[in-house]
């Protein structure tokens, strides 16, 4: 039976997803004694689900309050979910933040925490530092995402900024044992990055943080900046005593994604191409995925067709124009400006969360036709990057891929899949 481009492309993108999702990762990294009480705290856009794990194999007294992005619910029974704003924190998330420093607060050297964390907690799990504001914070939030910023840097500014980030939960809960359980949505899975390293030690230093902000020309109200030249501002740092009792275990990484995937290309008598976790402004990273597909199609290098080239990662968007699209829409568009067409090259972009930025979609899928197709409706590809409108411009198409949110989160995928012989496909 022929290949059916897209379905399979689509079906990559699923297996990446279940690779990654709580209810296939968690259960095996909880501790053999599941007996006696856990008070369980989480954030992130997959902490709903990781809750469900835990209330299904505990045996012991739970308690407990997770944050989720609005929309990545679950109905839980013992651990009390709440949703709350995402990339922008909202009063949901401070308020959630406020009662889970309360939750781990005056805990005994007997007692037992376990912290669900995943991509999006940054924001979801917000609390400003003294003398800061959650106005503040929103406001940085933004201009650090509009600024081309890599996750890493963002996140040192926000540690720096909060209350709870940056290893400070963890001195909270001191001295009770910390076993924190973790979905990796960061390039390099660096546990100082997911959400900030809440219960981790951080390196990284208020002047660093300060030095982001001039780097991407983002102002702050003297008030901020005073903070971040105050040393209360410092985070816990490696060597701090209360981190002693608290344990971190990546249980899901975009690796393992990735490694699903290639298993699944390999299954349908394909040659995969792990290209790794990238970052890097999208319209830029998707010319040099452009370049290897372009190679592999002229020359066979450096693999023969049929093959899919796979990567990972967090690219970034430097918003220019008024357009819709997240940076996997970003990343699709710039593909099809580049290759123009370009038979035989096949191409998924998504977020593995379901949610491309802040649209409605997870991303989108590119075929050979779609530059063409586009340009029959007036639509020029390079307009729309310059607008940052891939959103609009593969709705357009009809070739925008929403699965609603998936409650895990291990970043972005793309897949390139590259035919021996062009097929012709809409």
């Amino acid at each position: 039976m022929p290949l059916d481009p897209k379905a399979f492309l689509r079906d990559l993108f699923a297996t990446a997803i279940a690779a990654a999702h709580p209810r296939q990762v968690l259960a095996d990294h909880l501790p053999a004694d599941r007996s006696g009480r856990v008070i369980v705290i989480g954030a992130g856009k997959a902490a709903a689900a990781m809750a469900e794990v835990i209330e299904r194999e505990w045996q012991g007294e739970i308690s407990g309050l997770v944050v989720t992005r609005y929309g990545h619910g679950a109905n839980c029974k013992k651990i009390e979910v709440v949703e709350a704003a995402h990339p922008v924190p909202d009063a949901a998330g401070l308020e959630t933040a406020q009662r889970v420093l309360e939750l781990v607060s005056n805990l005994s050297e007997s007692d037992r925490v376990i912290f669900l964390l995943s991509g999006g907690g940054s924001s979801l799990l917000a609390l400003p530092a003294e003398g800061l504001t959650l106005k503040d914070k929103q406001a940085i939030n933004k201009a650090l995402l509009k600024s081309g910023a890599a996750i890493s840097e963002m996140n040192c500014v926000r540690k720096h900024l909060s209350a709870i980030k940056g290893g400070r939960l963890a001195k909270a809960c001191w001295p009770a044992t910390v076993y924190t359980y973790a979905i990796s949505d960061v390039p390099g899975d660096e546990a100082t990055v997911i959400a900030s390293g809440p219960t981790v030690a951080d390196p990284t230093t208020s002047a660093e943080a300060l030095a982001i902000l001039a780097r991407y020309e983002i102002d702050v109200p003297a008030h901020v900046r005073a903070w971040l030249q105050d040393p209360r501002s410092e985070t816990v740092k490696p060597g701090d005593p209360c981190l002693s009792r608290s344990h971190f275990q990546l249980i899901a990484t975009p690796q393992q994604s990735l490694d699903a995937a290639a298993e699944k290309v390999r299954a349908a008598g394909l040659t995969p191409l792990i290209l790794g976790d990238l970052e890097g402004e999208s319209r830029e990273v998707a010319k040099v995925h452009a370049g290897i597909a372009r190679q592999v199609v002229l020359h066979g290098q450096p693999i023969t067709p049929p093959c899919v080239i796979l990567s990972g990662g967090e690219t970034t968007v430097t918003v220019r124009g008024n357009g819709r699209g997240g940076r996997n829409a970003e990343f699709l568009l710039s593909l099809t400006n580049t290759l123009k067409g370009l038979p035989g090259v096949y191409a998924l972009a998504g977020d593995t969360d379901g949610i491309d930025g802040s649209e409605d979609n997870a991303g989108a899928i590119m075929t050979p036709c779609s530059f063409g197709r586009a340009a029959k409706q007036g639509l020029s590809a390079s307009d729309e990057l310059d607008n940052n409108n891939g959103y609009g411009y593969f709705a357009a198409l009809g070739d925008l891929i929403v699965t609603d949110p998936t409650r895990t989160n291990v970043n972005d995928f793309r897949a390139i899949l590259i035919l021996e012989s062009p097929e012709n496909d809409a």
